[in-house]
């Protein structure tokens, strides 16, 4: 006798569609775990910060450069309209009360735009510290895959054994205090370099 054909279900499950869905999975908690981060962020920022970047915000944009030309503008006719009258100018040229003013408004921006720019900065070395973290553990992983390649290479019996040097280091970990004094290393002959020119040319000016 002859069996059956099985019959597939259309309604069954794509065995295919399962990766699929895990990467998706994996992806929309790579983006809400980003999307925490910078809301924990917004979080610790005070009242008065906010206010301060608002005012960086409006400072940036070109309708308040028009604002100040403007407000020179009315300053300078006026006075010039009360000289034309026969007035007194309330600030005769070469205006210092209109100096003070552009001065005093350019250092409160100033210091308006360096307070952004700070909580700016530990944000970006926060992310910088993350880069490094998901960096060395991606290392990390890196280095075991290829321990793990190179056993299962050992195990197997069709597959001939030989030592591959490269292999054989790239199966070790980074180590990070040695990678940063590599880096001091090679710091140092360039900043001994630097010195000399400097000496060098300080002698050459004084010679001369």
């Amino acid at each position: 006798m002859k069996s059956d054909p099985v019959l597939v279900s259309n309604n069954s499950p794509d065995i295919r569609e399962t990766p699929v869905e895990s990467e998706r999975d994996q992806i929309s908690q790579n983006i809400a775990a980003v999307v925490d981060f910078y809301t924990r962020e917004e979080e610790k920022i005070s009242r008065s910060q906010r206010i301060l970047e608002r005012i960086s915000l409006f400072a940036g944009q070109p309708v308040f450069l028009g604002i100040i030309l403007i407000f020179v503008a009315l300053w300078m006719l006026a006075n010039a309209l009360l000289l034309a009258f026969g007035l007194s100018e309330f600030d005769p040229a070469p205006y210092f009360w209109l100096q003070g003013i552009v001065a005093l408004n350019a250092l409160l921006i100033t210091t308006v735009v360096l307070s952004k720019q700070n909580r700016l900065a530990k944000l970006a070395e926060q992310r910088a510290h993350l880069d490094l973290k998901v960096t060395l553990l991606t290392e990390q992983k890196a280095a075991k895959l290829i321990d793990l390649l190179e056993e299962l290479r050992r195990d197997l019996p069709n597959v001939k054994n030989r030592h591959d040097p490269n292999a054989a280091a790239l199966q070790q970990s980074m180590n990070p205090d040695l990678v940063l004094a590599a880096l001091d290393e090679g710091r140092e002959p360039n900043e001994r370099l630097k010195t000399v020119e400097e000496e060098a040319s300080d002698g050459g000016a004084k010679s001369v």
